[in-house]
């Protein structure tokens, strides 16, 4: 057993816990636990395998998903079908209160769900820009303004807040200019800094103070640093940190994606990333990879002020009222009947 967390968020096998997924979370540098479509079956299977990562070990883990909406929702059956972001966008454009109330709708309903099967926060919301270049954020983004991005995925951190959940905004400083994915590619960005200042950090920069966490991205802005900037001490300290001042926790992208190899081996790249700024690094599907980088940090000494940022990102209890989670849900479900060239 250990008093604090370990610095590395881990994904697990299937729907339940296998002795290898119990022995890697048992590991010193295990602090997280990350879930996918694979760990789901229906809520009762979640809640006992959650109950199962918490039962691990001492501080409990913390267990989070990515469950944004649209075609990056994780868990299906059993829970509320989140319309994508850009959906809501779309409902902005015209009518900005309804939007607004959407988005909050949708921040509330995911959070209290997931908060009711056990687990901590979701890697959401998306402040990348939808300027119609990048095919892995498309609708994944709320809209193409800054100002807009602001204003929607403000009111779906209040609704995940209002439901017991942080956010973690992600993909600072913004993945929306280029077309290659970094899942399977490693993208750059060549704009200057002034220009990915002006349009993109102005989607982040407002919302700093209410992200309980941020996720760089796996992009290069040689312009900036010759690195990616989850691998970037000038991204994640010079800027994030002491120019911009946020404080809440740091998680990389997956180490495992294609946008992560230029750091050189899993190790390694943990190494980079933590060095760089992260307070926590994610190793999603790699088993083999997650095995090494246990053994690279097992001997990493804990840092208070990580350990801080990370307890915090813990979910918090909060009540909800049955008719009006039912009115929120109906209200989101109706968006997917909803056509913009209808409107005049």
């Amino acid at each position: 057993m250990t008093d604090f967390l370990g610095p590395v968020m881990l994904g697990v096998t299937g729907l339940e816990l296998t002795p290898e997924d119990r022995e890697r979370l048992r590991h010193p540098a295990a602090g997280g636990v990350i879930l996918f479509a694979r760990n789901y079956q229906d809520p009762e299977q979640l809640q006992a395998l959650v109950a199962a990562i918490r039962a691990v070990r001492s501080p409990e883990l913390l267990i989070a998903v990515d469950q944004e909406g649209g075609r990056v929702q994780r868990f299906h059956e059993g829970f509320t079908e989140i319309p994508a972001m850009h959906k809501i966008g779309e409902i902005f454009a015209y009518d900005p209160t309804r939007g607004q109330e959407l988005a909050h709708d949708a921040g509330w309903v995911l959070a209290h769900e997931l908060r009711n099967a056990g687990l901590d926060f979701s890697f959401t919301p998306v402040l990348d820009r939808d300027i119609g270049i990048s095919e892995v954020i498309r609708e994944r983004a709320f809209h193409e303004r800054a100002d807009a991005i602001v204003m929607l995925a403000g009111q779906l951190l209040d609704g995940l807040g209002e439901a017991g959940m942080s956010g973690v905004g992600k993909h600072f400083p913004g993945h929306g200019a280029v077309a290659a994915d970094s899942h399977t590619e490693s993208p750059v960005d060549p704009r200057p800094f002034s220009e990915i200042e002006a349009e993109d950090l102005d989607a982040f920069l407002p919302l700093l103070p209410r992200l309980g966490g941020i996720m760089p991205a796996h992009v290069v802005y040689p312009e900036v640093d010759s690195q990616p900037a989850g691998f970037s001490g000038i991204w994640l300290h010079d800027l994030l940190r002491v120019r911009y001042g946020f404080g809440g926790a740091i998680f990389s992208d997956d180490l495992g994606m294609s946008g992560a190899t230029v750091a050189g081996s899993p190790g390694e790249r943990a190494h980079a990333a933590l060095y760089a700024g992260c307070d926590m690094v994610l190793i999603c599907k790699d088993f083999p990879a997650m095995d090494e980088i246990l053994q690279t940090l097992e001997d990493r000494e804990p840092n208070p002020d990580t350990q801080h940022r990370l307890d915090a990102m813990r979910g918090r209890l909060a009540e909800a009222d049955p008719e009006r989670l039912e009115a929120a849900r109906g209200r989101l479900q109706a968006l997917f009947d909803y056509n913009p060239t209808y409107i005049v």
